[in-house]
């Protein structure tokens, strides 16, 4: 079933039905399997996207680089130099004045709210490379990964996150599981638990009703006290 999400931003898979995201997963294979074999796409034909990076990182500017040029599009880059977002330059005003720039915004940084507020006043599409709260990017790359190895319905996987339960990628592939049926564990010490704040806002256990337990397992000592 295909979907029209021209025009959406990307800022978390809470925006997402599962659907959706299947979609999502689908057009990514798809593109997967089209550069494998040397097809060029056109999607981003004639097309300026901004590359906003106040958080640098070398595989996520490479990624959304090399995907913008594969779909035949022209990628500007702009560090934490060029930009001053919330601070020297108005977050609301910056939005604008790129909106009219260019076709689309990629945005990886720091707070949540501020590539929100970049979606909310920009007039284009803005995909959130990563926050401190999510990197919802990242969860569709490890979902297209476990579709290569399971299969494409992901519904009953169970999926052990071993890390701080607290950061950002913790948080995404939480949404994530929960949108698509899966069953998402955190191997971590107890202070590095997801947080009952983090949840509630959220928003997973109000829009899925999930249940949530904590446990000490012996089977995890060798976690706590390894033998080098």
């Amino acid at each position: 079933m295909a979907f029209n999400l021209k025009g959406r931003s990307f800022l978390t898979l809470m925006d997402f039905s599962a659907e959706e995201i299947y979609y999502l997963l689908d057009l990514s294979a798809d593109m997967k399997a089209k550069k494998r074999a040397g097809i060029r796409g056109t999607a981003l034909a004639g097309k300026n996207i901004a590359l906003l990076f106040e958080k640098a990182s070398t595989r996520t500017r490479c990624a959304f680089t090399v995907a913008c040029v594969d779909e035949g599009g022209h990628p500007e880059f702009l560090g934490k130099n060029d930009i001053h977002l919330g601070g020297k330059e108005d977050v609301k005003d910056t939005a604008r004045v790129l909106g009219r720039m260019f076709d689309g915004i990629q945005y990886r940084g720091f707070k949540q709210s501020l590539v929100e507020e970049l979606a909310e006043y920009a007039g284009v599409p803005v995909w959130n490379g990563l926050t401190d709260v999510d990197h919802p990017t990242q969860i569709l790359a490890d979902f297209l990964t476990l579709q290569e190895n399971f299969g494409r319905l992901l519904k009953g996987i169970r999926l052990v996150y071993c890390g701080d339960g607290r950061n950002n990628m913790s948080n995404a592939l939480m949404i994530g599981c929960a949108k698509l049926g899966m069953h998402y564990s955190v191997a971590s010490p107890e202070s590095l638990f997801p947080e009952t704040a983090e949840l509630a806002t959220l928003g997973t256990a109000l829009l899925f009703g999930l249940s949530s337990s904590k446990e000490n397992d012996a089977r995890c000592d060798d976690f706590r006290h390894p033998a080098f």
